[in-house]
């Protein structure tokens, strides 16, 4: 059930830390107003998300707009391959195989103790950049022509773009399924033996057990933990503009570079991962308001 209305009523501490917080914000702005020396222009702010095509008279999308949808692509494609690949190693994990469950732990501690930045690097310039000019994924997606193309664009973004967001959404996947693995073999771990030793009682083998009876149950365990791995993910996205990927934050650096004006460019990026992640939160929390119903 929804949490009781009583409990969402204002008492005067909440009124006085509003007040605080409001106050804060007040003082902030009045010393960028008398201490900053800066001349604010919000008005070419929109004109970087859409613009006026002067040969076709239509309304294309700009800079800010496409990048803003390159990291909702890139976001959307790297959970699905990081909740994949976290699932898979998390079974490993708890596999009683020594040699797989081994495999599995190296793989996730190795991820997790490196810092992103060099884990893009090494994997961008060691791995995906030569396998990537060996399967020849930019030549093929610059040869799309018709429906194909259309279906890549929609997919994929620019099929000029097209081996650079690949190479990208796979680091940024990679990186996250090790956080994945961790929080997904907790919730397995977390069902009681009991559920196991039942299943097998009914003569399940592991793998059905796994599937019907211990994961449907560990998702509602691990879905507030998952959430906030998935906005990290989307924040993390913003790493993979130092290899070239045009996604929010590499067009919002190359905007605030070209028209000098960094606090508007910024502040409009932030306010658009801030729309992303405070979303997907919103999703969380009725999808865990839907279980806890369905509990009752």
């Amino acid at each position: 059930m929804f949490e009781n209305p009583t409990q969402r009523r204002l008492g005067w501490l909440d009124v006085v830390l509003i007040c605080v917080l409001l106050l804060g914000v007040a003082w902030i702005i009045y010393r960028v107003e008398t201490r900053l020396v800066y001349n604010w222009n919000w008005g070419m702010i929109p004109g970087y998300f859409w613009f006026l095509d002067p040969i076709t008279g239509q309304w294309r999308s700009n800079m800010l707009l496409q990048g803003l949808l390159t990291t909702i692509r890139m976001t959307i494609w790297a959970s699905i391959i990081a909740l994949i690949v976290g699932t898979l190693m998390a079974i490993a994990r708890i596999s009683p195989l020594p040699s797989v469950a081994w495999l599995a732990r190296t793989y996730v501690e190795l991820v997790r103790n490196l810092p992103p930045l060099v884990f893009i690097f090494i994997f961008f310039f060691f791995l995906s950049t030569p396998i990537s000019n060996q399967l020849g994924l930019a030549d093929w997606a610059r040869a799309l022509e018709g429906t194909q193309r259309s279906i890549v664009t929609f997919l994929f973004g620019p099929p000029n773009l097209f081996a650079n967001f690949i190479t990208g959404t796979i680091c940024l996947a990679l990186f996250e399924a090790a956080y994945v693995t961790e929080i997904i073999r907790a919730g397995i771990q977390n069902v009681g033996r009991g559920q196991w030793e039942a299943s097998t009682a009914l003569g399940l083998n592991r793998w059905r057990t796994l599937r019907l009876v211990i994961l449907p149950q560990a998702i509602r365990r691990i879905l507030p933990p998952l959430t906030g791995q998935m906005i990290s993910l989307i924040k993390d996205s913003s790493i993979v503009s130092l290899i070239s990927v045009q996604e929010l934050t590499f067009t919002g650096q190359q905007i605030s570079v070209a028209t000098r004006r960094v606090f508007e460019v910024w502040l409009t990026v932030a306010a658009l991962y801030f729309v992303l992640c405070f979303s997907l939160s919103i999703v969380s929390r009725r999808l865990e308001a839907r279980f806890r119903r369905a509990d009752r």
